[in-house]
């Protein structure tokens, strides 16, 4: 029998899916609603973190599953042994050589990677046959809200680190083996310099960094032993972790071996601090290094960081100048998941006209937001002043008046001959893609560039201020008036 690894990590992963979505794809196919144009959105209601935006990510990986997406024999010979409660097949061997031919000739838009996104927008746009759009809802949002997730996470770490390196640390800790990987590929978008998980360098060319764990310290009778011979094997890799014992005597026996190091031509890069008071410590083990003549040894430190702490060090004046960010960082700590929703926004009736929908809710956030959507970044003086969010069957006028989706109190006009941007960028087209996908270095330094765009009052992390997103007053409208002849028609 197949182990887990070999079962889980095939060629083909067309069954990363909920069954929900099989079974409303067999009726779709059944009763001749499959080939229906339809149109899905992508978005998320909550800022994730406490913070005032996410970080677009996930879009490369998405793409990668849509190109390879198929269904082997073996994945129908599984679902022709799903029974229903009458014990029955649930799928007609029909519908089974549907999807043994199947091949995607949807079209689908997208914030490309490394975006900032704000709630209620449109993330993703998926327009094309009903079962198709369908298909895709479930491990769309598994790739997208994962590495969403993470890239914010990433990004906000390295706002608090303020332009020093932040290192990945995160593999042992991280929800399971994609986890793990994902959330390197996610965490180096959002900002992260490196990652000690060697996968992830090798499938993504993501620099990997790392050294020595305590236990090689406790193999050796003493810590200056275990310091003297990693050099001799490593010389080109000399950073040292003082703090297995005691952290200042451990930064005497780095300095001692320092030295042997500079006699012979390297280079001592410098140490990590994993445990204690890491401000006052790398405030005294800086001096130490300085009157040592190691002033470009760098301190290093890891032990649970976020934010947070970072930022808490930083107004302590510690002396760190790399970050290793690991649990807090992969695991999307304190922000289990990011919450993104795949909703149904329009179809087409028999007669190939479209109708607009609208998923009604007791909670205003939830409400979805009918039409072909789009969003437009407007700028000025080199700074984002609010979103649009728009129908793209009706042209954005300028000026223009955005209404906010949940508070309709709220509203700005953009004057006219503001800079604006759509972000919605075409990926696919009839199921082939026609989008040059952006290098991973190219991600990462689109995130800085638009996160560069965001006043600091949108950036800080306690109470930051709301970036403005609205409705254009036609699509506004529009959502208003579906709204009313839904909750009546309910009477």
């Amino acid at each position: 029998m197949a182990g887990h690894l070999t079962t889980l990590y095939r060629c083909s992963l067309a069954l990363l899916t909920d069954l929900y979505q099989l079974t409303m794809a067999y009726a779709y196919w059944k009763t001749g609603l499959g080939s229906r144009e339809a149109v899905f959105h992508m978005i998320f209601r909550e800022k994730p973190f406490g913070g005032a935006y996410a970080v677009a990510c996930g879009l490369a990986t998405l793409v990668e599953f849509i190109e390879q997406f198929h269904f082997e024999p073996g994945d129908l010979e599984y679902l022709a042994s799903l029974k229903g409660n009458d014990d029955r097949p649930l799928f007609e061997p029909g519908f089974l050589d549907f999807l043994a031919h199947f091949r995607w000739t949807l079209d689908l838009d997208a914030m490309l990677e490394g975006t900032v996104v704000f709630p209620q927008e449109p993330m993703v746009r998926v327009q094309g046959p009903l079962l198709e759009a369908q298909l895709l809802e479930t491990p769309l949002l598994n790739i997208m809200n994962f590495q969403t997730l993470i890239a914010t996470k990433a990004a906000r770490v390295v706002q608090a680190a303020r332009g020093e390196p932040v290192i990945e640390f995160g593999l042992r800790r991280a929800q399971g083996i994609d986890g793990a990987v994902s959330a390197s590929r996610a965490a180096y978008v959002g900002g992260c310099a490196a990652t000690s998980n060697v996968l992830a360098g090798r499938v993504f060319g993501i620099p990997v960094r790392g050294t020595h764990a305590h236990s090689w310290i406790m193999c050796f009778e003493s810590e200056l032993d275990a310091f003297q011979t990693y050099v001799q094997v490593l010389p080109n890799n000399a950073i040292f972790l003082v703090d297995t014992y005691d952290t200042l005597e451990g930064v005497r026996h780095a300095i001692q071996v320092g030295r042997w190091l500079r006699e012979r031509g390297y280079r001592f890069v410098g140490i990590r601090l994993d445990s204690g008071d890491l401000a006052q410590l790398s405030i005294q083990a800086r001096q130490m290094l300085d009157e040592a003549g190691f002033t470009d040894a760098v301190i290093i430190a890891s032990n649970d960081l976020d934010e947070y702490l970072i930022e808490n060090l930083k107004l302590q004046g510690a002396k760190i100048c790399v970050w290793g960010v690991g649990t807090r960082l992969v695991t999307g700590f304190g922000q289990p998941a990011l919450g993104g929703v795949y909703k149904l926004s329009a179809i087409q009736d028999a007669r190939g006209q479209w109708r607009d929908t609208i998923k009604l809710s007791e909670q205003t956030v939830k409400v979805s937001c009918p039409g072909i959507l789009q969003v437009r970044r407007f700028v000025q003086q080199g700074q984002a002043m609010a979103d649009a969010i728009y129908d793209i069957r009706t042209a954005l006028p300028a000026p223009c008046t955005l209404i906010d989706p949940i508070d309709i109190t709220q509203r700005q006009t953009i004057p006219v001959d503001t800079e604006g941007e759509d972000l919605l960028v075409p990926v696919f087209r009839q199921g082939r893609r026609v989008l040059e996908l952006p290098s991973l270095e190219s991600a990462r330094l689109h995130c800085q560039e638009q996160l560069a765009l965001l006043p600091p009052t949108v950036r800080r992390f306690v109470n930051p201020q709301t970036y403005f997103v609205g409705l254009e007053q036609r699509l506004f409208d529009r959502k208003t008036q579906l709204l009313l002849k839904a909750r009546s028609s309910r009477r």
